[in-house]
Protein backbone atom coordinates (compact mmCIF):
# COMPACT_ATOMS: atom_id res chain seq x y z
CA UNK A 1 0.00 0.00 0.00
CA UNK A 2 3.12 2.30 0.66
CA UNK A 3 4.11 1.80 -2.99
CA UNK A 4 0.36 2.37 -4.54
CA UNK A 5 0.77 5.93 -2.16
CA UNK A 6 3.65 6.83 -3.60
CA UNK A 7 2.13 6.14 -7.16
CA UNK A 8 -0.53 7.97 -6.49
CA UNK A 9 1.47 11.25 -5.41
CA UNK A 10 3.96 11.10 -8.12
CA UNK A 11 0.59 11.08 -10.37
CA UNK A 12 -1.03 14.04 -8.51
CA UNK A 13 2.24 15.80 -8.64
CA UNK A 14 2.35 15.43 -12.74
CA UNK A 15 -1.21 16.37 -13.16
CA UNK A 16 -1.04 19.52 -10.45
CA UNK A 17 2.52 20.82 -12.32
CA UNK A 18 1.66 19.71 -15.98
CA UNK A 19 -1.94 20.64 -16.51
CA UNK A 20 -3.14 22.57 -13.39
CA UNK A 21 -0.59 25.23 -13.72
CA UNK A 22 -0.60 25.78 -17.47
CA UNK A 23 -4.49 25.69 -17.70
CA UNK A 24 -4.39 27.98 -14.79
CA UNK A 25 -2.54 30.47 -16.99
CA UNK A 26 -4.72 29.84 -20.16
CA UNK A 27 -7.79 30.78 -18.01
CA UNK A 28 -5.96 34.11 -16.60
CA UNK A 29 -4.93 35.20 -20.16
CA UNK A 30 -6.97 36.68 -22.68
CA UNK A 31 -4.81 35.32 -25.19
CA UNK A 32 -2.95 31.99 -25.44
CA UNK A 33 0.68 32.47 -23.84
CA UNK A 34 3.15 31.48 -26.24
CA UNK A 35 5.55 28.54 -24.68
CA UNK A 36 8.15 30.93 -23.65
CA UNK A 37 5.73 32.46 -21.06
CA UNK A 38 4.52 29.24 -19.69
CA UNK A 39 7.99 27.78 -19.49
CA UNK A 40 8.78 31.32 -17.87
CA UNK A 41 6.05 30.44 -15.51
CA UNK A 42 8.27 27.62 -13.90
CA UNK A 43 10.90 29.55 -13.06
CA UNK A 44 9.42 31.31 -10.66
CA UNK A 45 9.59 30.06 -6.86
CA UNK A 46 5.78 30.50 -6.59
CA UNK A 47 4.52 27.49 -8.92
CA UNK A 48 6.46 25.18 -6.86
CA UNK A 49 5.44 26.46 -3.45
CA UNK A 50 2.35 25.84 -4.54
CA UNK A 51 2.37 22.36 -6.00
CA UNK A 52 4.61 21.23 -3.19
CA UNK A 53 1.86 22.27 -0.41
CA UNK A 54 -0.36 20.32 -2.45
CA UNK A 55 1.44 17.23 -3.10
CA UNK A 56 2.71 17.30 -0.04
CA UNK A 57 -0.88 17.60 1.60
CA UNK A 58 -2.09 14.85 -0.89
CA UNK A 59 1.27 12.54 0.57
CA UNK A 60 0.25 13.09 4.46
CA UNK A 61 -3.69 12.32 3.68
CA UNK A 62 -2.41 8.75 1.63
CA UNK A 63 0.15 7.87 4.22
CA UNK A 64 -1.73 8.79 7.10
CA UNK A 65 -4.62 6.28 5.46
CA UNK A 66 -2.43 3.53 4.69
CA UNK A 67 -0.19 3.72 8.16
CA UNK A 68 -3.48 3.45 10.09
CA UNK A 69 -5.04 0.91 8.14
CA UNK A 70 -3.34 -1.60 9.47
CA UNK A 71 -1.89 -0.51 12.85
CA UNK A 72 -4.78 -0.39 15.03
CA UNK A 73 -3.43 2.78 16.53
CA UNK A 74 -6.25 5.34 17.96
CA UNK A 75 -7.40 8.45 16.23
CA UNK A 76 -6.11 10.73 18.75
CA UNK A 77 -2.34 9.87 17.80
CA UNK A 78 -2.76 11.00 14.52
CA UNK A 79 -6.15 13.13 14.50
CA UNK A 80 -4.43 16.50 15.11
CA UNK A 81 -2.52 15.90 11.85
CA UNK A 82 -5.49 15.09 9.65
CA UNK A 83 -7.33 18.07 11.32
CA UNK A 84 -4.46 20.81 10.78
CA UNK A 85 -4.41 19.50 6.77
CA UNK A 86 -8.19 19.30 6.23
CA UNK A 87 -8.53 22.97 7.82
CA UNK A 88 -5.39 24.22 5.74
CA UNK A 89 -7.13 23.25 2.46
CA UNK A 90 -10.46 24.35 3.78
CA UNK A 91 -9.05 27.87 4.57
CA UNK A 92 -7.44 27.78 1.42
CA UNK A 93 -10.49 27.48 -0.49
CA UNK A 94 -12.69 29.87 1.55
CA UNK A 95 -9.91 32.50 1.19
CA UNK A 96 -10.31 31.56 -2.79
CA UNK A 97 -14.11 32.06 -2.44
CA UNK A 98 -13.95 35.65 -0.54
CA UNK A 99 -11.06 37.04 -3.06
CA UNK A 100 -13.31 35.84 -6.17
CA UNK A 101 -16.58 37.59 -4.55
CA UNK A 102 -14.09 40.49 -4.12
CA UNK A 103 -12.94 41.06 -7.81
CA UNK A 104 -16.47 40.79 -9.15
CA UNK A 105 -17.55 43.00 -6.89
CA UNK A 106 -14.27 45.79 -7.28
CA UNK A 107 -13.20 44.48 -10.38
CA UNK A 108 -9.49 45.51 -11.02
CA UNK A 109 -9.76 48.03 -8.09
CA UNK A 110 -9.04 47.46 -4.95
CA UNK A 111 -11.66 48.11 -1.80
CA UNK A 112 -11.35 51.33 -0.41
CA UNK A 113 -9.79 50.12 2.63
CA UNK A 114 -6.82 48.79 1.14
CA UNK A 115 -6.48 51.34 -1.69
CA UNK A 116 -2.82 52.09 -2.14
CA UNK A 117 -2.25 49.97 0.83
CA UNK A 118 -0.30 46.74 -0.55
CA UNK A 119 1.23 45.85 3.42
CA UNK A 120 -2.44 45.97 4.54
CA UNK A 121 -4.15 43.93 1.89
CA UNK A 122 -1.52 40.85 2.38
CA UNK A 123 -1.21 41.46 6.17
CA UNK A 124 -5.46 41.28 6.31
CA UNK A 125 -5.42 38.41 3.93
CA UNK A 126 -3.23 36.31 5.86
CA UNK A 127 -4.87 37.34 9.00
CA UNK A 128 -8.10 36.05 7.48
CA UNK A 129 -6.94 32.50 6.22
CA UNK A 130 -4.72 32.07 9.67
CA UNK A 131 -7.98 32.73 11.66
CA UNK A 132 -9.84 30.60 9.03
CA UNK A 133 -7.41 27.95 9.16
CA UNK A 134 -7.64 27.74 13.52
CA UNK A 135 -11.55 28.02 13.16
CA UNK A 136 -11.69 25.12 10.87
CA UNK A 137 -8.88 22.85 12.94
CA UNK A 138 -10.47 23.29 16.12
CA UNK A 139 -14.22 22.40 15.18
CA UNK A 140 -12.32 19.01 12.90
CA UNK A 141 -10.53 18.31 15.90
CA UNK A 142 -13.85 18.42 17.89
CA UNK A 143 -16.11 16.55 16.14
CA UNK A 144 -13.50 13.34 15.02
CA UNK A 145 -10.99 13.47 17.89
CA UNK A 146 -12.73 9.97 18.92
CA UNK A 147 -13.65 9.04 15.59
CA UNK A 148 -11.57 5.97 13.62
CA UNK A 149 -12.56 7.83 10.44
CA UNK A 150 -10.52 10.87 10.89
CA UNK A 151 -9.09 10.64 7.17
CA UNK A 152 -12.12 9.90 5.07
CA UNK A 153 -14.34 12.52 7.19
CA UNK A 154 -11.27 15.26 5.88
CA UNK A 155 -11.55 13.71 2.09
CA UNK A 156 -15.28 14.41 2.35
CA UNK A 157 -14.86 17.44 3.83
CA UNK A 158 -12.27 18.49 0.69
CA UNK A 159 -14.56 17.39 -1.80
CA UNK A 160 -17.54 19.33 -0.40
CA UNK A 161 -15.23 22.48 -0.09
CA UNK A 162 -14.00 21.95 -3.30
CA UNK A 163 -17.22 21.41 -5.63
CA UNK A 164 -18.42 24.52 -3.34
CA UNK A 165 -15.60 27.11 -4.15
CA UNK A 166 -15.89 26.18 -8.23
CA UNK A 167 -19.45 26.83 -8.19
CA UNK A 168 -18.46 30.40 -7.18
CA UNK A 169 -15.08 30.63 -9.00
CA UNK A 170 -16.32 29.22 -12.37
CA UNK A 171 -19.44 32.04 -13.07
CA UNK A 172 -17.14 34.64 -10.93
CA UNK A 173 -14.82 33.85 -14.13
CA UNK A 174 -17.07 34.26 -16.44
CA UNK A 175 -18.30 36.94 -15.65
CA UNK A 176 -14.88 39.00 -14.70
CA UNK A 177 -13.95 38.05 -17.91
CA UNK A 178 -16.85 38.96 -20.12
CA UNK A 179 -16.78 42.26 -17.83
CA UNK A 180 -13.22 42.42 -19.93
CA UNK A 181 -11.26 43.01 -16.65
CA UNK A 182 -7.29 43.06 -16.70
CA UNK A 183 -6.07 41.23 -13.82
CA UNK A 184 -9.55 39.83 -12.12
CA UNK A 185 -9.53 36.69 -14.00
CA UNK A 186 -6.26 35.98 -12.64
CA UNK A 187 -7.47 35.89 -9.24
CA UNK A 188 -10.79 33.92 -10.48
CA UNK A 189 -8.54 31.18 -12.66
CA UNK A 190 -6.14 30.88 -9.54
CA UNK A 191 -9.61 29.76 -7.61
CA UNK A 192 -10.24 27.46 -10.26
CA UNK A 193 -7.16 25.57 -10.43
CA UNK A 194 -7.28 25.32 -6.64
CA UNK A 195 -10.85 23.95 -6.60
CA UNK A 196 -9.88 21.81 -8.95
CA UNK A 197 -6.78 20.52 -7.45
CA UNK A 198 -8.30 20.20 -3.86
CA UNK A 199 -10.82 18.08 -5.67
CA UNK A 200 -8.21 15.27 -7.18
CA UNK A 201 -5.93 15.45 -3.70
CA UNK A 202 -9.62 14.43 -1.97
CA UNK A 203 -10.10 11.92 -4.74
CA UNK A 204 -6.52 10.16 -4.41
CA UNK A 205 -7.22 8.58 -0.31
CA UNK A 206 -10.53 8.54 -0.97
CA UNK A 207 -9.87 6.03 -3.75
CA UNK A 208 -6.73 4.40 -2.31
CA UNK A 209 -9.04 3.68 0.94
CA UNK A 210 -11.98 1.48 -0.89
CA UNK A 211 -9.21 -0.12 -2.51
CA UNK A 212 -7.69 -1.12 1.11
CA UNK A 213 -11.44 -1.88 1.88
CA UNK A 214 -11.66 -4.78 -1.19
CA UNK A 215 -7.91 -6.13 -0.34
CA UNK A 216 -9.14 -6.84 3.36
CA UNK A 217 -12.58 -8.29 2.19
CA UNK A 218 -10.92 -10.40 -0.29
CA UNK A 219 -8.34 -11.60 2.86
CA UNK A 220 -10.97 -12.12 4.87
CA UNK A 221 -12.89 -14.21 2.49
CA UNK A 222 -9.98 -16.57 1.82
CA UNK A 223 -9.30 -17.03 5.42
CA UNK A 224 -12.97 -17.97 6.19
CA UNK A 225 -13.09 -20.39 2.91
CA UNK A 226 -9.56 -21.76 4.32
Amino acid sequence: MFRWGSVVSGFYAAVVLLLLLPGGALLAFKHTPPADEVLQMYLHWFPWLYAGVLVGGEALLLFLSVDTSWRRMRPRQHVAVTAALASFFAAVLAVCVIFAIEVVVYADNSPPLWEGRDNLFFATALGVWVCLWLIWGGIFIQYYRDSSKAVSAAVTWLLKGSVLELLIAVPSHVFVRQRGDCSAPAVTAFGIVTGIAIMLLAFGPGVLALYKKRLDAYARNSRQSS
